[in-house]
């Protein structure tokens, strides 16, 4: 196995208690609240958010459907799954941004925020995850958390321009495999 390569990561936190309004509802899409019914839609749309993206270098099941749907299975099957923080949006197209919500003792995690390429730069990020933020407040939860990989720049800038704050900075190993490993049958 090769020398792992890290990525810096941040943990970056918020309080709830100053959120701004809940987002409104953007022309031409819907919120489409947690069901299980729903969960191969948001392993989909995971999995288009995330394919060829660093975080799925950085956490390989994030590139393809299977391990978004394997996933997406085991964190709605948690007992500290929050359902209020999970949150579908869906565009006149069909599905194009998903979240999910974990409930860390005192704090609301966030999980796998995304949306998909074709919708990004239009601040449905930033509606998702005020949605979900509003979702664990009304959980009863204060404070919540996330983690970013530093070089996901406009994720680290949303975050920022929310109020999140970096509490920790984190290294997260990468076993890459050599080209000269892989065999061809």
């Amino acid at each position: 196995m090769s020398n792992p390569t890290y990525f810096k990561r941040y943990r970056m936190e918020l309080e709830l208690r100053d959120l701004p309004p809940a987002p409104e509802t953007p022309f031409g899409f819907d919120w489409t609240a947690w069901h299980p019914g729903l969960l191969n839609a948001h392993a989909q749309v995971k999995a288009q958010c995330f394919q060829e993206e660093l975080d799925s270098f950085v956490f390989p099941s994030l590139g393809y459907f299977g391990g978004c749907l394997d996933l997406m299975r085991s964190i709605a099957t948690r007992a500290d799954f929050v359902p209020d923080a999970t949150w579908l949006l869906v565009g006149p197209f069909g599905p194009c941004g998903t979240v999910q919500g974990l409930r860390d003792k005192y704090f609301g995690a966030i999980q796998n925020l995304g949306i998909v390429p074709d919708h990004r730069g239009r601040g449905l990020g930033r509606l998702l995850l005020l949605k979900a933020l509003h979702g664990f407040r009304s959980a009863g939860l204060r404070k919540t958390y996330l983690e970013v990989t530093a070089r996901n720049e406009p994720a680290v800038c949303l975050y920022r321009a929310l109020g999140f704050r970096s509490t920790r900075t984190v290294y997260k190993p990468v076993h890459t495999i050599p080209q000269d490993a892989l065999v061809t049958i």
